[in-house]
């Protein structure tokens, strides 16, 4: 069991796609604990804004913005190399960032957008910055899934770009399933360095991440948007599971809970880890520690 007691003695806290939405709001309340917070965003001026924002709510607390596409590799790596550069503090990172693209985009890595952002680069971001996340143990990490896990039946492997089959609602729960999965194996290989690695679904909340949605599903999102959960509750859950006192596991908001069977498959878990490494990096680019 690894107790993450970070909170009582705020640190330095890394949240992904914070410019709105859940990150925005994961950003606001650990920068009210007096943590010093690090925002990553992909555009500049809404960064400012969300950070101005944050920094107003939480009475002046410290906050720092990084500007990057976590769906370009190179962008990863220079977050990464900064945050290590300048944030040696560094004991919780939320990887929150997520798309859900309705058209097929490739970035100019090759990679198809919503694959290598939603997974490749929480995967990425996570192992260049464990050792930092080691020096400052206890710490924790936090990746954002979802329940929308549960739809998936199978793994393409021979298909993970989704060259020949891009169906929007798939690619996307497809991505959810490899947070789960990554977290496994992620936790697994860091157990004895203090770093708990676990996962949540946050729940439906009223965020933005289906804007590009058309026809009936974009109705369902208008349509359920009232009913939804502020996405405030959603990172009072966040926060709650950075204190878990286990690691490698799956919550629905605060709940400990049982992921799907596929979820829970460790073969898998090992598969999409070494597919995951030949996609990101060469052998040359492994940082030190890599677990």
């Amino acid at each position: 069991m690894i107790h993450v007691g970070w909170l009582k003695v705020p640190k330095t806290v890394l949240v992904t796609g914070a410019t709105r939405g859940l990150g925005k709001a994961v950003a606001a309340g650990l920068a009210q604990t007096g943590a010093t917070v690090v925002m990553v965003a992909r555009d500049p001026e809404q960064a400012a804004a969300a950070g101005g924002e944050v920094r107003a709510a939480s009475h002046g607390a410290e906050v720092h913005i990084l500007v990057g596409d976590l769906a370009n590799i190179g962008d990863t790596r220079r977050i990464a190399a900064e945050v290590i550069a300048r944030h040696d503090g560094l004991s919780l990172l939320v990887n929150n960032a997520g798309v859900s693209k309705f058209s097929r985009e490739v970035t100019e890595d090759g990679l198809e957008r919503t694959f290598a952002t939603n997974h490749l680069a929480p995967f990425l971001l996570s192992n260049l910055l464990l050792e930092v996340l080691a020096q400052n143990a206890p710490a924790a990490i936090v990746n954002v899934a979802s329940e929308q896990h549960r739809w998936v039946r199978s793994i393409p492997w021979d298909d993970l770009q989704a060259e020949r089959t891009f169906r929007p609602i798939e690619v996307y729960n497809l991505t959810k399933l490899y947070n789960i999965l990554f977290t496994a194996e992620l936790a697994r290989r860091v157990q004895d360095r203090s770093v708990a690695v676990n996962c949540l679904s946050p729940g439906f909340l009223r965020t933005d991440l289906g804007r590009e949605a058309a026809g009936f599903f974009r109705l369902f999102l208008a349509l359920s948007r009232p009913f939804r959960k502020p996405p405030e509750l959603g990172a009072a859950a966040v926060m709650k599971i950075a204190e878990a006192e286990v690691t490698g596991r799956y919550f629905r908001g605060t709940a400990p809970a049982t992921p799907s069977l596929l979820a829970r498959d460790p073969q898998a878990a090992a598969r999409l880890w070494d597919l995951s490494w030949d996609l990101v990096s060469t052998a040359s680019q492994r940082p030190e520690g890599w677990p």
